[in-house]
């Protein structure tokens, strides 16, 4: 099911002449920009239908399925139109590299953008679907009391290298922290998400 604020029919197509509307894509997990597309009507009920990122090529002149040719489909989560309802922002997951060249996105930045997210996602996949042998696996199994245990832990060892001015050693533990703490939260069924929701609210 994609989550969506609007109707198909609520979009204005006509702003520009040749009735396409342009949509920006960004990974559903890390948020990172993917890449830049136009759709018309029929593409984005054809999206709707299929769940796979279609849109309008305008040098084809046809629709075009992201990944019909690579594998590298888009399956898209979430969309949303701006104010002016005539753009779209597309959160989906990729199967693969977008961008033809071979890259994650085809907009050229910092390829580690957002891996937190990926990794919060990567957890909440190990806790549903129980992988054998996997680490994550087991921090769930032993409990929310083990795994808070585990981030108290890793938050001394973090301190105890700040205070000694290792930085290399304190971005290690800080790391060790940090997945601790995304455990923690996926334990209790919460998310980075919600640390921002209440950081927002302090900010206010």
């Amino acid at each position: 099911m994609i989550r969506k604020d609007f109707e198909v029919k609520d979009l204005d197509f006509g702003k520009n002449p040749d009735g396409l509307i342009p949509v920006v894509v960004q990974d559903y997990a890390t948020l990172k920009v993917l890449m830049l597309g136009y759709v018309n009507a029929e593409a984005l009920e054809s999206t709707l239908e299929t769940g796979r990122m279609t849109f309008f090529s305008r040098t084809r002149k046809c629709l075009w399925t992201k990944g019909e040719t690579s594998g590298n489909f888009l399956t898209v989560r979430e969309m949303f139109v701006d104010c002016d309802r005539d753009t779209l922002l597309v959160r989906a997951e990729p199967a693969g590299p977008v961008c033809h060249t071979g890259a994650v996105s085809c907009f050229n930045t910092d390829d580690d953008e957002g891996f937190i997210r990926e990794l919060q996602e990567v957890i909440r996949r190990r806790k549903a679907e129980r992988p054998e042998g996997s680490y994550t696996v087991k921090l769930f199994d032993k409990g929310v009391n083990k795994i808070a245990q585990k981030v108290g832990e890793e938050a001394v060892e973090t301190v105890i290298e700040a205070v000694d001015g290792n930085d290399s050693a304190m971005i290690y533990e800080a790391s060790d922290l940090i997945y601790h703490l995304l455990v923690l939260l996926a334990a209790r069924g919460l998310s980075i998400s919600d640390l921002e929701k209440e950081l927002v609210r302090r900010h206010k």
